[in-house]
């Protein structure tokens, strides 16, 4: 009797799925503007960070700068230092100045921007989820906040909070949850219905697991675009507060600040004091409105291919 010989087997290769955003990033690489933009954030954000270690003086350190070395021109130099942008009224490094006050600029633009998304997406969620009295109630407190101008509503929060940056983040998280709201409800009243929402119903699984674990993620893509713009418009906001003097005190940074603080000067021909800093903050707000428009473009299902 002869025993057969075992036949050679070629493994099975699995294929690994696809990244679910990697045809999102395929779509948006297309547009040279948009990446070009992203890059200019990246590059920021990298300055923002290393700032305390990359800038030449701690500008706000009163035993780092030299009130006799005020209002010096760019390319300026001294036996002490080199400034690369000259200096302010007080003597202060304008670069250093412009990466200190980057980084504040950006972190009170991605606080608020996450407050308001974590506040606005559960808010949203639960209005449409939930429908009724609910829905009613929480819809008709987001038509009140965005029945206001958002600078006004924050300029009456801090005249009654006061500077700081904490108050600056929460009179900003004031006046950005509702259009988070608005859009994660939209989002969520055409999926609440679909079948994977009522398998998990049927499965007896808690609503709020159905809410957050579920629904959540298919809201998502509407809400990566406007928090995107409420980020750069979050960082214009906290700018023009505190160029009216009422968002940071002067002790902290601030690109608003510094552009207050030439304002004045700049018909005598100090133009660098309030130039710079703005020019850094129209680059930073375009950059990432240009990233927010192109995500737009790419997540809106109408132009899908």
């Amino acid at each position: 009797m002869s025993v057969a010989e075992p036949r050679e087997t070629t493994p099975v290769v699995t294929a690994k799925p696809a990244s679910r955003w990697r045809p999102v990033w395929d779509e948006f690489r297309e547009s040279t503007t948009a990446v070009i933009a992203l890059c200019v954030c990246g590059v920021l954000l990298a300055l923002a960070l290393l700032g305390p270690w990359i800038a030449p003086q701690d500008p706000y350190d009163l035993t780092a700068i030299s009130f006799f070395d005020s209002r010096l021109p760019p390319l300026s130099s001294t036996p002490d230092a080199f400034y690369l942008l000259g200096t302010d009224n007080q003597g202060r490094d304008m670069l250093s100045a412009m990466l200190y006050g980057l980084k504040t600029s950006l972190f009170v633009g991605v606080a608020s921007g996450v407050l308001a998304i974590a506040i606005g997406v559960s808010l949203g969620l639960v209005a449409a989820y939930a429908g009724g009295a609910v829905d009613a109630v929480i819809m008709r407190v987001v038509d009140f906040m965005l029945g206001f101008p958002t600078i006004l509503v924050a300029l009456m929060m801090l005249a009654i909070l006061g500077q700081g940056i904490d108050k600056v983040i929460l009179a900003l998280v004031l006046v950005q949850w509702a259009y988070f709201a608005r859009a994660v409800r939209a989002t969520a009243l055409s999926e609440r219905n679909k079948e994977y929402i009522e398998a998990a119903r049927s499965l007896g699984l808690s609503h709020g697991r159905i809410v957050f674990r579920h629904l959540a993620p298919n809201c998502m893509p509407p809400v990566i675009v406007i928090g995107t713009m409420q980020i750069a418009s979050a960082i214009s906001a906290e700018a023009t507060l505190s160029f009216l003097g009422l968002g940071l005190p002067i002790t902290e940074p601030s690109l608003g600040l510094l552009i207050a603080n030439g304002f004045n000067v700049m018909l005598a021909g100090l133009y660098w004091i309030s130039v710079f800093p703005g020019l850094l903050l129209l680059t930073l707000i375009f950059a990432i409105n240009i990233v927010g428009d192109r995500l737009r473009e790419v997540l809106n299902p109408r132009n899908a291919r």
